[in-house]
């Protein structure tokens, strides 16, 4: 089971926070540095100093990590254009060696859109259907080789489909909770399947429809990843499950019922139940970007645990 960190950026960070948990998820011997793709913070937060942008942060943290993957969960294809967007990210490959990943979704949230002037079209799943396609496309046209895509949302003619990343393939995460299309689009472009704060029975009925998917697109299910998305919380004890829970805004049971809260020990069982219905890989929300000491908690007394 690997273990990778999470981050929500939109809610309160500025590149020099967001660095110091880059570096603590890479010297604690986690997998990964996640982070969200927003522009607006949620809630009862007050967001300061502002948002930062997925692939500028991403591309700052490609320079001054050296091991760790790097990634979102999950840029909004509202946000950019998808030949951009190919560009942006190989750039970000090369200057990571190769250490990048794409979590790529169709976008959903109306209010940043309108706060700094983004479309948000009405028919969002159709343009990121068109966006992995012209993304993968673009990647793997060969050197000295055009692209075109002429769809429906985006057009493209005699693209020299470059740069290329510095990975052979970029993995390619899709996610999400519908029963049809999301299954469809990640059995044709997903290298992982993604189910974002869902229970463990919701969790295992999607990871058979993506599976079911697959089989039907000619691949083999096990050729994808699956995960999961889960909010974390954990104390040695139970007032410190407490203090980190009031310290993000959330109640206990809640956070119990719903993520990645309690203990250690309560916390590896629960990892246990989701591996055994398939799922290889979570990401953990980390809300509280202050507290690098839950991290190390994270670190020697969950992660140490699990196989």
């Amino acid at each position: 089971m690997d273990l990778r960190i999470f981050t929500e950026p939109q809610q309160g960070a500025t590149y020099d926070t967001l660095l110091a948990v880059a570096k603590a998820t890479e010297d604690l011997g986690f997998d990964a540095f996640f982070r969200s793709d927003h522009y607006l913070r949620m809630g009862n937060v007050d967001g300061l100093p502002g948002p930062t942008d997925a692939w500028i942060t991403l591309a700052g943290l490609a320079r001054e990590t050296k091991r760790i993957r790097l990634g979102t969960l999950m840029t909004a294809a509202t946000f950019r254009l998808p030949g951009v967007l190919a560009i942006q990210v190989a750039q970000v490959d090369q200057m990571s060696g190769g250490r990048i990943e794409l979590g790529l979704g169709a976008g959903w949230f109306e209010e940043e859109h309108k706060a700094y002037g983004i479309p948000f079209p009405k028919e969002k799943f159709g343009r990121l259907e068109e966006q992995l396609a012209i993304i993968t496309g673009l990647w793997a046209t060969e050197v000295g080789k055009t692209f075109d895509f002429h769809g429906k949302y985006y057009d493209l003619t005699g693209s020299p489909a470059l740069p290329k990343p510095a990975q052979a393939k970029v993995p390619v995460l899709i996610g999400g909770h519908g029963a049809t299309r999301t299954p469809r689009l990640a059995a044709r472009y997903a290298d992982e399947f993604n189910m974002p704060f869902a229970s463990i029975e919701d969790s295992e009925r999607q990871f058979g429809r993506v599976r079911a998917a697959a089989e039907e697109a000619g691949r083999r299910p096990d050729d994808l990843k699956y995960s999961n998305a889960l909010v974390v919380c954990v104390g040695r004890d139970d007032q410190e499950v407490a203090r980190r829970a009031a310290a993000i805004g959330r109640e206990v049971d809640e956070l119990k019922t719903n993520g990645l809260a309690g203990s250690p020990a309560e916390v590896v069982d629960k990892i246990g139940r989701y591996a055994e219905i398939g799922s290889q890989r979570i990401y953990l929300q980390v809300l509280d970007l202050s507290d690098l000491d839950h991290l190390e908690l994270i670190s020697t007394q969950v992660q140490s645990q699990l196989p």
